[in-house]
């Protein structure tokens, strides 16, 4: 039954948010600039990093891989998603969907983890000042993010393996935008016992390992600062933290509230809002939080502002 499935099925149906050809329109236009955004702000924010030599730091090396990181996930489900807007075929191909669900949770374990070395380094930085450019070395610092893309490849690769060998004999029609896990599990017409007892573990694991190294960096750090004489001390302690947490918490607060449940009918539909948060607006929020909140990265930009304004007046 399940090789046969496999031979003959080429392609699942996307059902994506709505089915209503005006607003769909205008969610292909909101959804456009979106990405645009997106795209826009993560590649402003990776040349900065890469251009400007006050940003050669471990905050900004890690920086740099989120604002990749943003960029792979996004486009991962958006230009699928805008083609649907605009197409009658709201198609994807079984190889399609099988590389779009594996990405998705590689990229997702990744920012998880690239989140936690942030976080490390933050703590690094504010407890052991003098020490920090031995213990955040550039070794260091690019195993804190080797790790990363390796386990969440490793992952998203073992997850989507366990899911697409499941037997999907009946309707082909996913409730959502992107081939993700719960509503492909709703689909499967075989045994989904171990699939579901495999993501309930790795989201599970992923969600609280990555989660306690972030809170546990953050305990050793507000301690940290609350014995700083200084207030003035104490307020750019809290300001190099403001924005690695809230991005913390748009990016782990949506997510908890996605996989931390079974997959069902209601649950599926509510994941769909809240996928739009964290696959959509967290990628184009994130350099607009670090870029807003940070003295260093509004003066690189400053600089390389000036730096074009001034070559196309000599030109």
């Amino acid at each position: 039954m399940s090789s046969q499935n496999h031979t003959t099925m080429t392609e699942f149906i996307l059902l994506g948010l709505t089915d209503n050809p005006v607003l769909e329109k205008i969610l292909f236009g909101v959804f456009l600039a979106i990405y645009l955004i997106t795209l826009a702000g993560n590649l402003c924010m990776i040349v900065l990093i890469r251009t400007n030599p006050h940003l050669q730091t471990p905050m900004y090396f890690f920086l740099g891989h989120l604002s990749f990181v943003d960029i792979c996930y996004s486009s991962n489900v958006t230009p699928n998603m805008l083609y649907s807007f605009l197409s009658h075929h709201k198609t994807i191909s079984y190889a399609g969907c099988f590389t779009q669900c594996l990405l998705f949770i590689a990229l997702v374990i990744t920012e998880f983890y690239l989140l936690a070395s942030m976080a490390l380094d933050r703590y690094v930085a504010i407890c052991s000042p003098l020490h920090y450019s031995t213990r955040m070395s550039r070794n260091v610092c690019v195993s804190l993010v080797t790790f990363p893309y390796v386990f969440g490849f490793l992952n998203g690769l073992s997850q989507a393996l366990l899911t697409f060998r499941l037997s999907f004999c009946g309707s082909l029609e996913i409730n959502h935008f992107y081939c993700a896990d719960p509503p492909l599990i709703m689909l499967a017409s075989s045994n989904t016992y171990v699939k579901k007892m495999a993501m309930f573990i790795v989201a599970g694991f992923t969600l609280s390992s990555s989660l306690f190294v972030i809170l546990l960096s953050y305990v050793f750090i507000f301690t940290a600062i609350l014995r700083m004489r200084s207030a003035e001390g104490r307020h750019k302690a809290f300001s190099t933290c403001g924005s690695h947490l809230t991005t913390v918490t748009l990016f782990y607060g949506t997510l908890f509230c996605m996989y931390l449940r079974p997959p069902s009918e209601k649950s599926v539909e509510e994941s769909k809002v809240i996928a739009v948060f964290y696959t959509f607006l967290s990628p184009m929020l994130n350099p607009l939080i670090y870029s807003l909140r940070n003295k260093d990265v509004i003066h690189a930009m400053q600089q390389l502002i000036k730096g074009k304004f001034f070559q196309n007046i000599a030109v």
